[in-house]
């Protein structure tokens, strides 16, 4: 079943929305201000957001930067009254993955989140990622979610931890810069001290990988690489 966030203001939308996405197999949260879908977002794990752009609180805009930034291959169509080619191209160039004006057809709706969600499980798109750690370990990681796992036991991961391990796994085998790792992690709030405390995350993740078969090592003047240990 897939788990849905709605994100809308008008509480008659957003009921017939529900009502409609659940007739339709779909598991649906609501929220009702951009505030609340952001503490939403950080409890829960979704496959997929609808997401009006005029909230209160928190803009939609803000949320969708804010979302994207958190978590990059997290489905989000966008539902607004702003029909402008500039309101489109503003919130596709912000990182939705689709966009729909109000009013709409709910069937071109339907069509337009299941083609977005067929989308979002490839492995271009999302889905998780997959390494062999050694000849008898796989580690998976979830690419919308803060969540890994070392064959079926979960890692207990912070996010910043999740993201620098989503970003070698995407790239194992080759060298991940400093910089790369900081533009993963340049819109968490209040953390001027990050750059400082990157090698404290690449320790920490480091001794949970260590009975896996994989570690990060520290190429110098160049970054990072994920690498298989020798047998």
């Amino acid at each position: 079943m897939t788990s849905l966030l709605i994100v809308e203001d008008d509480e008659l939308l957003r009921d017939g929305l529900s009502a409609q996405l659940a007739q339709a197999g779909h598991s649906v949260t609501l929220a009702a201000d951009g505030e609340l879908a952001q503490s939403l977002l950080e409890a829960h794990r979704f496959d997929g957001v609808i997401l009006d752009l005029g909230l209160p609180k928190v803009s939609g805009m803000e949320v969708l930067r804010w979302l994207r930034r958190r978590f990059p291959a997290l489905p989000v169509l966008i539902l607004t009254a702003r029909d402008g080619v500039e309101d489109r191209v503003q919130g596709l160039n912000a990182g939705a993955d689709d966009y729909l004006t109000k009013p709409f057809n709910m069937a071109e709706l339907q069509a337009r989140l299941g083609a977005m969600l067929r989308r979002a499980r490839l492995p271009a798109f999302g889905g998780s990622l997959e390494l062999a750690a050694s000849a008898t370990q796989r580690l998976r990681v979830d690419a919308t979610q803060p969540q890994a796992w070392l064959d079926d036991e979960p890692m207990e991961l912070t996010h910043r931890e999740w993201a620098l391990l989503s970003l070698l796994v995407s790239h194992a085998g080759q060298v991940v810069s400093r910089e790369d790792v900081l533009g993963v992690w340049q819109s968490e709030p209040g953390d001027g001290a990050v750059s400082n405390a990157l090698e404290v995350y690449v320790h920490r993740l480091r001794r949970k990988l260590a009975d896996s078969g994989l570690t990060i090592r520290n190429v110098r003047g160049l970054g990072y690489l994920l690498e298989t240990t020798a047998p």
